[in-house]
């Protein structure tokens, strides 16, 4: 959200600079929008943070996503249509002759549209003042995660002893190297994958105990503070805190207790991204003999490249059999399962929605265990994780600690992947230009947008929350194609679902075809071909259009000509359709960006007016009859 006002932002304003405000006679309402957009966007962290333990201020910036999303479509259509002016008139009037004579209607319509949003936007206003939203920088939500120590908390860890084997066998090795004195092996992964239970194990074996002669326990979280971590390294060490107060004595006092030993060190839950923070601490550890370890668990790719000396250790998900016994083993207690079939049976397609998070297999056990009816398991079975209690579950803070941790640019980025079905594989290029099409990335002088959607992808990809695939269903390596994990997709969709109050999303439509059916999944529902022109209206705010065929793109043959109404699109996704060809109309899409026409074998030619196209970037025409 803060990120799409920035970009509001820096539309009026560049509008306000060219003057394009002063033709239409609104510049004052922009420069006033524009005020109130600023101060809005400095308090938007705080309360994106607090959104999901504070309703008011849910409902506030649920309020404020429909008005910015209205100014968001004014200035797009007063951009459009000075650049349709522009072009069509260029040689015989001037824009801001024609602007001011030939069309009042049109300035009557936009100056109308921006004093209505401009008293919505003052109402907003003075509700934030209401609610106080600045206090408190980085509210208490943000520090959801739970503090951890060496103990293994689990009677009974499943599915992580080939991961502690093999950890446990490279740390013992360090000894017999000799180019440096403390080594570094990230373990990164999905929030409640198990990174900590399993550097626990690690920590509490008895090979371990024997080679190490101190081990050290740290847990870091989001504020990676050197001197903390000094503090809390001292205070592992010998059961109290340190005397010190500043920083020199506690850097001595620390090397003094690690000097001439063999240490191992664990640092969990590692979050900083600073390779200067990192090297202040590393200087301070670089005093333990040959063989000197640290452990660190990670969420991001990012941390691991920073921190690491040895290979990162990827967590991989459990198995559905290591899931259930999870489940059952806190379902069930004591009681043996096999007493209540019925409730195995629920169970066992409960464990699906875990998708091998253990976190998840744990805390929805633990949500039933002392519950038997077969109704209680049917309402988990049925709902969403995130309609559960965070209280009794623990997934919601878990996860959304990723989401609060992306940089505010990123939030909208990853929330918007909502729109892809669950499971589905993502192209790279195609989520890049719907981010586009959607003003949620924008170029920041130095790069193309694309180029700053294809690091957003990677940046999302180094923090777990994007899965390279690397290879399709048929074997054949698949470069630039990502999927999300169940668990984080359904985060995404909470994400997406508090902005819009619990309704959907307006800007994205993908359309299915499975047996000749047209079926919107996003978001709106038709039954066939003849009718797809009758809900284009109530689209007006449309800016991505993908069809989607189970068949291959069989029994879509061609876009109505009341595509032109739908005045916002900037992305057309037609690829392997049965397509023949393109209405006239579609050339009255002055904001069109990207029309991808690949594997439209039946394809045959473009409109003459294509040239009316002045916004569009890509052009896709492979494997087409063009």
């Amino acid at each position: 959200m803060e990120a799409f006002v920035g970009i509001l932002v820096d539309t009026l304003n560049s509008m306000i600079e060219d003057e394009l405000g002063l033709l239409c006679g609104v510049a004052t309402n922009m420069q006033k929008l524009s005020r109130l957009l600023s101060t809005i966007k400095a308090v938007l962290e705080d309360a994106e943070q607090k959104q999901f333990t504070n309703k008011p201020i849910q409902q506030w910036l649920q309020e404020l996503n429909v008005v910015s999303h209205e100014i968001d479509d004014v200035l797009d259509d007063y951009a459009a249509e000075a650049s349709r002016v522009k072009y069509k008139n260029s040689g015989r009037f001037s824009l801001m002759c024609y602007l001011v004579a030939g069309n009042l209607v049109f300035r009557h319509r936009i100056g109308k549209r921006m004093k209505e949003i401009l008293e919505k936007f003052n109402a907003i206003a003075d509700e934030r003042i209401k609610l106080d939203l600045s206090d408190q920088k980085r509210g208490s939500y943000f520090n959801a995660s739970l503090e951890t120590g060496s103990m293994v908390n689990e009677p009974e860890v499943l599915g992580r002893d080939e991961e502690k084997e093999q950890i446990v066998h490279i740390l013992m090795k360090e000894k017999d190297r000799e180019d440096q004195n403390v080594s570094v092996l990230p373990i990164v992964g999905l929030g409640g994958l198990g990174k900590t239970t399993l550097a626990q194990l690690v920590f509490n074996d008895e090979r371990i105990a024997k080679h190490f002669e101190l081990k050290l326990w740290v847990w870091v979280s989001e504020d990676f503070d050197v001197k903390r971590i000094i503090n809390a390294l001292i205070e592992s060490a010998e059961g109290t805190s340190a005397e010190a107060s500043e920083l020199d004595p506690l850097q001595r006092k620390l090397q003094e207790l690690l000097r001439g030993k063999r240490y191992l060190i664990v640092l969990d839950d590692v979050w900083n991204e600073n390779p200067e923070e990192w090297e202040k601490l590393k200087s301070v550890l670089e005093c333990g003999s040959r063989g000197s370890s640290i452990v660190t668990t990670t969420r991001m790719e990012k941390v691991a490249t920073i921190m690491g000396t040895l290979q990162t250790r990827h967590l991989s998900s459990l198995s559905e059999i290591q899931c259930w016994s999870l489940f059952r083993q806190r379902a069930f207690g004591r009681q043996e399962a096999e007493e209540y079939p019925n409730l195995v049976v629920i169970g066992k397609e409960i464990v699906k929605k875990c998708g091998g998070v253990p976190l998840a297999a744990k805390a929805l056990g633990g949500f039933l265990r002392f519950k038997r009816e077969e109704n209680e398991w049917n309402y988990v079975k049925c709902s969403a994780i995130w309609d559960l209690s965070e209280d009794e579950t623990h997934i919601l803070p878990a996860l959304r600690l990723s989401y609060l941790n992306l940089p505010v640019q990123l939030r909208g980025c990853f929330a918007y992947c909502a729109v892809f079905p669950k499971g589905s594989e993502i192209e790279e290029e195609e989520v890049i230009h719907l981010w586009m099409a959607n003003g949620l990335i924008s170029s920041n002088g130095t790069m193309e947008v694309e180029d700053v959607g294809a690091a957003a992808v990677t940046e999302l990809h180094h923090r777990s929350l994007f899965q390279a695939v690397e290879k399709d269903v048929f074997g054949r390596a698949h470069d630039h194609t990502f999927k999300m994990h169940d668990l984080v997709h359904d985060l995404a969709r909470s994400v997406m679902e508090a902005k819009h109050g619990g309704r959907e999303s307006n800007r994205t439509m993908i359309l299915g075809m499975p047996d000749d059916q047209l079926t919107v999944a996003f978001p709106i529902t038709s039954t066939g071909t003849d009718q797809f022109s009758s809900f284009m209206p109530k689209c007006g705010s449309l800016r991505g259009l993908i069809v989607r065929s189970t068949r291959w793109g069989e029994g879509f043959t061609e876009l109505p000509p009341a595509i032109s109404k739908l005045k916002h699109l900037r992305h057309v996704n037609l690829s392997r359709s049965d397509i023949v060809e393109l209405p006239n109309s579609i050339c009255d899409l002055w904001n069109l960006q990207i029309l991808n026409l690949n594997g439209c074998g039946r394809f045959r030619s473009l409109p003459k007016g294509m040239r009316f196209l002045r916004n569009l970037r890509h052009l896709c025409l492979q494997g087409c009859g063009v």
